[in-house]
């Protein structure tokens, strides 16, 4: 065996771990607990969506708590059923009285959303979306929903944690991002539940650039190690004869 048959076949090896190592971090890397916003418009009402998959392997995803607002609590939260799984809004007494749209006193809101599966859950591979409608949304900014996913096997992942100094965290607490209002009002309640069918009914969201980006890095790995293989093997067999 010449030395280049053997520098190819050694490159050959090594790319093809590379790239093994990388179809193995991408999915993992995407598959956080994520939630999405029909509008984000500060002052106005939104379904939010989480997309909870179910990353163990052998355990199922039996129950979701959602951690809301509390320094600038939602006047209404409303929940959409999900086949398969009870919901339970968790009431706090708040310190400061606030005031809704039509001037009535509120002195207590939803602070929590528990989803509790009624059967086996989310299985090893699946995925689900639990979608919630409120407002008014607070302030522009970075709004932050703490969440805990539960396992059949008594493990729990606490998806609350912020990104420092740029780093992406390991377990991200799910987040959304609010603007200024647009020019010409926000969205009501009653704009929001008109909508809330069709955005919160969809099979599954959009892929994300992440994800997409994941795919296509994990094509274009595979498909150079196997031509680099493929060379490797063919300097082996000149070498050979």
């Amino acid at each position: 065996m010449t030395r280049l048959a053997s520098r190819l076949i050694a490159g050959a090896a090594v790319l093809a771990a590379s790239v093994a190592l990388a179809l193995a971090a991408a999915p993992a890397a995407s598959a956080h607990v994520k939630v999405d916003a029909s509008s984000t418009a500060a002052g106005g009402y939104t379904v939010l969506t989480f997309r909870v998959p179910t990353e163990s392997a052998t355990a199922s995803t039996v129950s979701l708590t959602v951690q809301l607002p509390t320094e600038h609590p939602f006047t209404s939260v409303t929940y959409q059923p999900v086949p398969g799984w009870t919901a339970k809004l968790v009431t706090t007494k708040l310190a400061k009285p606030l005031t809704d749209d039509d001037g009535n006193t509120i002195d207590s809101a939803v602070t929590q959303v528990v989803w509790t599966a009624t059967g086996g859950g989310l299985a090893p591979g699946q995925f689900g979306q639990f979608p919630l409608s409120v407002g008014p949304l607070p302030d522009a900014g970075t709004l932050f929903l703490p969440t805990e996913q539960k396992y059949s096997d008594g493990s729990v992942v606490d998806w609350s944690q912020q990104a420092q100094g740029g780093a992406e965290a390991e377990h991200p607490a799910p987040s959304v991002v609010v603007t200024k209002p647009a020019a010409g009002g926000t969205a009501t309640a009653a704009d929001v539940s008109a909508s809330q069918g069709s955005s919160a009914a969809q099979a599954a969201p959009a892929a994300s650039p992440v994800d997409g980006w994941a795919l296509g890095f994990g094509v274009a790995g595979v498909v150079v190690a196997l031509a680099a293989s493929g060379a490797a093997a063919v300097a082996l067999r000149r070498a050979r004869s």
